[in-house]
C-alpha cells in the first residue's frame, strides 16, 4: 500500500499551471500554445501508463521525464538548459517508475525555477561495476533557500529504502559553485 501511495504523487498543481499557461498562450500566441499542449499531452501519454506499473526502465524513465523538460521548456525558454548523458546500453537497466521524474521536477520546481535567470539541469548515468548510478544534477538554488526540497524527495527515499533496503542509495550533493545532484544507486539489472 505504502508505495502505492508514494507513487501516485504526481504534481497536480504542475498540471494546473501548464495547463492555465496553455489558456493564456492560446490567447497571445496560439501557434506557441498549440505546440505547449502537445508537449502537455506527449507528457501525459507518458506518465499515465507509468503510475500503474511497478516496474520500469531507465530508458521509459528517460522518455517520461523528457516529455516533462518539453512541457517546462515550453514556458521556462530559455532559462532552461538541458542536457543527457545517458549511453545507450544502460537504457534497458531496471529503474522504479516515477523515481527519476521525481527527483527531475524537485530539480526544476526548486532548484531552477526560482531564479530569474533559471539554470541548467543535467541528467546522466553510469555503470559502476554490477550497480546503476542515475544521477540528476542543477545549478539553482541549492539546499540553503530550500525548505522545500521535501516532500518529492522523502517519498523517493522511502520507496528507495523500501524497494532496495541496504543495497541501493540515494544521495545528495551541493554543488561547488551553486546546485544540487541528487543520484539513485541500485543494482543493475536488465529484465
Amino acid at each position: 500500500g505504502q508505495l502505492h501511495v508514494l507513487r501516485a504523487q504526481i504534481e497536480p498543481h504542475f498540471l494546473f499551471n501548464t495547463l492555465a499557461h496553455v489558456k493564456r498562450l492560446y490567447l497571445i500566441d496560439p501557434t506557441h500554445g498549440k505546440a505547449m499542449l502537445h508537449n502537455l499531452q506527449g507528457y501525459l501519454r507518458a506518465a499515465l501508463p507509468q503510475m500503474r506499473e511497478s516496474d520500469s526502465t531507465l530508458g521509459r524513465e528517460l522518455t517520461l521525464a523528457s516529455a516533462y523538460l518539453d512541457v517546462v521548456q515550453a514556458r521556462m525558454g530559455e532559462r532552461l538548459e538541458v542536457s543527457v548523458a545517458v549511453p545507450q546500453e544502460l537504457r534497458r537497466a531496471h529503474l522504479p517508475p516515477m523515481m527519476l521524474s521525481t527527483l527531475v521536477e524537485n530539480a526544476i520546481k526548486h532548484g531552477i525555477a526560482p531564479l530569474p535567470q533559471g539554470g541548467m539541469l543535467k541528467i546522466t548515468a553510469t555503470r559502476e561495476g554490477e550497480r546503476l548510478k542515475v544521477s540528476v544534477t542543477d545549478n539553482g538554488l541549492g539546499f540553503q533557500a530550500s525548505s522545500g526540497r521535501g516532500v518529492g524527495l522523502a517519498n523517493t527515499r522511502a520507496r528507495h529504502d523500501a524497494l532496495y533496503g541496504s543495497d541501493g542509495r540515494l544521495t545528495f550533493a551541493a554543488e561547488p559553485v551553486r546546485g544540487v545532484t541528487v543520484s539513485i544507486e541500485l543494482p543493475f539489472v536488465v529484465r
